[in-house]
């Protein structure tokens, strides 16, 4: 007897028949590791174990006898592990998310009696890195004359290359703090390790999770005993959940004066340093009562597109922007190429007048 030839509606039948079994399996699949889930916070146990999870896709790609490729088994695994991961962290406690908890009301968070939400937004300026007392005071002097209250500097700078300047450490912190101090300005610089926190805190008045850090749950859980407010900046390669599930940390620990900040993210694109995410600012006022800011320097990664991005940023609702000011741009020690001049900061900020 002929075998009968496969047609589309019987492969498709069964395509149907294996998700039904892979749904069932996949059900299986979480009602076990919401029992792991229920062991681990009863031991304590961080709920993510990146090693496990590396040993558990190397065993499925050693296993893997195709069609499938080796990459196509990582890569849906690493969806399975992830969508698991959500689920764990969203149980974990018997309340809703903090984070996504709202009140109907915009959150505002005071730095030092100077508000960061509700109302006018905010600048943040100063140069991608402190370099100097003397180009800090230039800044300083600028930002002061024209009303503005906050100023950025860099310290400790995580940088891609071991050889690339790093920054000058606490002296750094303590030159920033005291510029700042002489112009009545604010201070917001970055913390990455949490060696240096109690140190740190001591002379920054809003501190700056970098993107590379967002990921230091440690590092989050002290800044939420601090006592001092945070800035929280998006991964490059961060879900907008992930960055949630960061500022849970924060808030989950006592510390409710925390602002979100886009950076943009990594894309395919190469004309700018990232893709700034503009929807970013809409899915946090969505989903969230934290005040969220635009950093256009490390999304654009050139100074020519400072301005249309922050108008765009403004325009969508955000409480702020940060950009990267220096006396000498060419001179600069670190993102020459995407930090204004004072002059050009002038005519910056005459560009977004407007939505101030």
């Amino acid at each position: 007897m002929a075998r009968r030839k496969p047609t589309i509606e019987s492969a498709r039948e069964a395509i149907d028949k294996l998700n039904e079994q892979l749904l069932d399996l996949l059900n299986q699949r979480t009602a076990l590791v919401d029992q792991v889930r229920e062991l681990k916070v009863r031991q304590g146990l961080e709920l993510y174990d990146p090693v496990r999870e590396a040993q558990q896709i190397q065993r499925l790609v050693q296993k893997n006898r195709g069609p499938m490729s080796s990459t196509m088994v990582e890569a849906v695994f690493q969806e399975i592990f992830r969508s698991s991961l959500s689920h764990q962290l969203h149980t974990a406690t018997d309340q809703a998310p903090l984070v996504l908890s709202r009140s109907g009301q915009p959150r505002t968070v005071d730095v030092r009696s100077v508000p960061v939400g509700r109302g006018r937004p905010v600048i943040i300026a100063g140069p991608c890195a402190v370099e100097s007392e003397e180009y800090l005071d230039q800044v300083a002097e600028t930002l002061a004359r024209l009303g503005l209250r906050f100023l950025r500097g860099g310290a400790f700078k995580p940088r891609t290359s071991p050889y690339a300047f790093q920054g000058l450490g606490m002296p750094g912190v303590e030159m920033l703090a005291r510029v700042a101090a002489r112009h009545d300005l604010r201070v917001v610089s970055e913390v990455t390790d949490a060696c240096t926190l109690p140190e740190l805190v001591r002379h920054v008045d809003l501190v700056q999770v970098g993107s590379r850090s967002m990921y230091n749950y440690d590092l989050l859980r002290r800044l939420g005993t601090a006592g001092r407010p945070v800035l929280l900046k998006r991964h490059f390669s961060a879900t907008m959940d992930e960055l949630f599930q960061a500022a849970e940390y924060l808030l989950s620990a006592g510390n409710r004066d925390v602002i979100l900040c886009e950076r943009g993210i990594r894309t395919f694109e190469r004309a700018t340093r990232n893709t700034l995410d503009i929807s970013a600012v809409c899915l946090v006022k969505e989903h969230t009562d934290l005040p969220v800011i635009v950093d256009v320097s490390h999304a654009a990664g050139r100074r020519d597109l400072l301005l249309p991005l922050s108008r765009a940023a403004l325009a969508a609702g955000a409480d702020g922007i940060m950009v990267e000011v220096h006396p000498n741009p060419a001179a600069a020690m670190s993102d020459g190429s995407q930090q204004l001049s004072l002059p050009d900061f002038e005519r910056y900020l005459e560009g977004i007048a407007s939505f101030l």
